[in-house]
């Protein structure tokens, strides 16, 4: 495995392997000895498993990471935690532990281990403590920012590179008595969304599920759409329900935040507060500026000093359909503010 993951990197002129390691603990020896730009760790391994391994490098020497996991329910909750320990990313393996067909994702592979060399790490540390943390005043970008809004209201973010972690500082600081519901998309494949719900669940005073096809949205409760699928919302009567599908990918993406935002577009008398966080590329954007056409709409982006990869965000401001640009600290506040 370790012989053909480099050969897979090093296809790429722009990446050089300059070493390879049996275990966590072999791990942590090389990278002090060869420091090297990013990791990638497997979480299974002998004598120290991968996430042993990455919070020691965390603590330690800190280095991005991209996580290489199965698609086990065990390796899902793995790999969630791996993101909360600070990893940038992950790719699934095709086949389980020995996958021999790697090659499948090998761009995927490459495109991150790219990436990864780019990310501000001081973004993807372990979170500071609530009292150490530096708030900054949102930067208004549109005069019509206190107009009044409806009583009704919904919550909607995108996020992909990154994600976890700035979803985990987010909605846990939201009251449980949050007046609107939440529609998230975070880019994952199927089968890790479930974890990554049930570990926000655990850690927030609002209720944060896997969103399921057909279900009544009730306020206070955070929907994620479930890899695979794109999350749309609708209108049953007086209340709203979830609608899952499987159409055609929209960026590259399913579930893919121009998906979600554009069903929002076509609901009336609801005032929507769209927020586009850390993540690679510009889904979103044209989600964004379809909502922004049709109604009443707030859009926060997420602040470039905060994200670990400022794609979407930037992507969306330079839409010029943003309302404010707002630290990852202070976006609960901000989503607080206008629900």
């Amino acid at each position: 495995m370790r012989k053909m993951i480099t050969d897979l990197l090093e296809v790429d002129k722009r990446i050089k392997v300059v070493g390879t390691a049996r275990n966590g603990q072999d791990a942590l020896t090389k990278i002090g000895q060869l420091n090297p730009d990013v990791v990638t760790l497997d979480v299974e391994m002998p004598i120290m498993n991968g996430l042993e391994a990455l919070k020691k490098i965390m603590e330690a020497m800190p280095k991005p990471v991209i996580m290489l996991s199965s698609t086990t329910k065990e390796g899902a909750e793995n790999t969630v935690l791996a993101m909360a320990y600070g990893a940038i990313d992950f790719i699934t393996k095709p086949s389980g532990a020995i996958s021999l067909d790697l090659d499948k994702v090998q761009d995927e592979l490459i495109e991150k281990v790219v990436l990864a060399a780019t990310v501000k790490l001081d973004n993807v540390l372990p979170a500071i403590p609530l009292e150490e943390f530096k708030h900054s005043q949102p930067k208004l970008l549109q005069k019509n920012n206190h107009k009044k809004l409806s009583n009704k209201r919904i919550v909607a973010i995108g996020t992909s590179t990154g994600g976890p972690k700035a979803l985990q500082q987010v909605l846990t600081k939201l009251p449980g008595n949050l007046n609107a519901p939440i529609f998230i998309v975070q880019h994952m494949p199927a089968g890790f969304t479930k974890s990554l719900a049930a570990r926000l669940d655990s850690l927030s005073k609002i209720t944060v599920k896997e969103a399921e096809d057909g279900e009544v949205v009730k306020k206070g409760v955070a929907y994620i759409a479930p890899g695979g699928y794109h999350l749309k919302v609708k209108v049953v009567g007086t209340a709203l329900a979830i609608k899952l599908d499987q159409s055609p990918p929209e960026n590259g993406h399913r579930p893919s935040v121009d998906t979600m935002l554009t069903s929002l577009a076509d609901i009336s008398n609801y005032s929507i507060i769209s927020v586009i966080m850390t993540g690679m590329g510009s889904d979103g954007s044209k989600g964004l500026l379809k909502l922004k056409s049709t109604g009443d709409v707030i859009a926060i982006a997420e602040a470039e000093e905060s994200a670990v990869v400022f794609g979407m965000p930037r992507s969306a401001i330079r839409t010029n359909k943003i309302d404010e640009v707002v630290h990852l600290n202070d976006i609960a506040a901000s989503i607080e503010r206008y629900c």
